[in-house]
């Protein structure tokens, strides 16, 4: 399966941010469109990926640091200081099983698809594990009624 096939069930929604966005915004953001990812975009093009990983990362790094240390307060942050930056990204044409093994191997549950410099989806984890169940099911169900029409041995 490609990745066009996966967006096209899923969709192409995408919730994009500037870098210079509040991180607090972000997060605002995130909560109430029950997002798990922003893509950060500037000037047209994918500089970055902010996940709920990277935000707890960093309120987990100001709590180690008793909220006194280097770090500034989260109220101050903006998306460029705490996003992946230059994320692992997908093409249409790509297959969901490399994607997949990207994902893995980058420890990367988010990736942007691009197609001719233009941002079309994102695809998650999930999406690629729904894919591959559905695709289990189907050919248990395809096994299962070769298996009751098989003639029998005499």
């Amino acid at each position: 399966m490609k990745v066009v096939d996966l967006l096209r069930e899923k969709g192409g929604a995408v919730s994009t941010a500037p870098k210079s966005m509040k991180l607090s915004e972000c997060v605002i953001m995130m909560s109430e469109k029950n997002l798990g990812s922003l893509v950060v975009i500037e000037h047209g093009q994918v500089v970055g990926l902010l996940t709920f990983r990277e935000v707890i990362n960093i309120l987990a790094k100001r709590q180690k640091e008793l909220r006194q240390g280097p770090t500034p307060p989260v109220a101050e942050l903006t998306v460029d200081t705490v996003m992946i930056q230059d994320p692992i990204t997908a093409s249409l044409q790509d297959e969901v099983a490399e994607i997949h093994d990207l994902m893995v191997s980058n420890h990367q549950r988010y990736v942007p698809v691009i197609e001719d410099q233009r941002l079309v989806g994102v695809i998650s984890f999930y999406d690629i594990a729904r894919v591959i169940i559905e695709s289990h099911v189907r050919e248990n169900e395809l096994l299962k009624s070769y298996i009751n029409d098989f003639p029998e041995a005499h």
